[in-house]
């Protein structure tokens, strides 16, 4: 949960105060570091940005061409929903990325490369502000956003899930 400060303007004063911009999957994000380290194709070896969730706004499904870790700094908790074939019969995996480990939450998780994904807030959480690294470093040209025509086809048992992070 946030402080007694209004959500509306905690969420303001972290995208002034960080230098947050607009995400294409929802959200804002600012890149932090990029690795000088670079691999034989001039990619660097890894990334790490700020993003900030509001109330209101999903981060929606996509996939990216490398491993991602995700670490809660304020707020939430945020739920991870990855679709993928290893996930069980009903191909969906959830994680509750937040501080109350008692209650199964954690404070970080990875999404592998190449795995459908995408976040909402909890019920509870009026926004959540986290730390994503990627490794190898993060590149738009590795970033797709989801069909969810497609998606719905392939787990039909969760289009309502999939009707909520995507558009279309």
């Amino acid at each position: 949960m946030m402080t007694a400060e209004p959500a509306a303007a905690r969420v303001q004063a972290l995208i002034r105060e960080l230098r947050l911009e607009r995400h294409p999957e929802g959200g804002y994000f600012r890149e932090t570091y990029r690795s000088p380290l670079v691999d034989g194709h001039g990619r660097a070896a890894s990334t790490l940005i700020y993003f900030l969730l509001p109330r209101g706004e999903v981060s929606r499904l996509h996939r990216i061409d490398a491993d991602e870790g995700w670490h809660l700094y304020l707020g939430g908790p945020l739920e991870i929903y990855e679709l993928h074939e290893d996930a069980g019969r009903d191909g969906l995996q959830v994680t509750r990325l937040g501080t109350d480990v008692a209650r199964g939450e954690r404070p970080q998780h990875v999404v592998p490369a190449g795995r459908w994904f995408g976040a909402a807030l909890s019920a509870e959480a009026d926004c959540a502000l986290v730390g994503c690294s990627v490794a190898p470093g993060f590149e738009f040209s590795g970033f797709e956003l989801a069909d969810g025509a497609g998606l719905r086809a392939r787990f039909p048992v969760h289009r309502n899930l999939i009707a909520r992070l995507t558009v279309g």
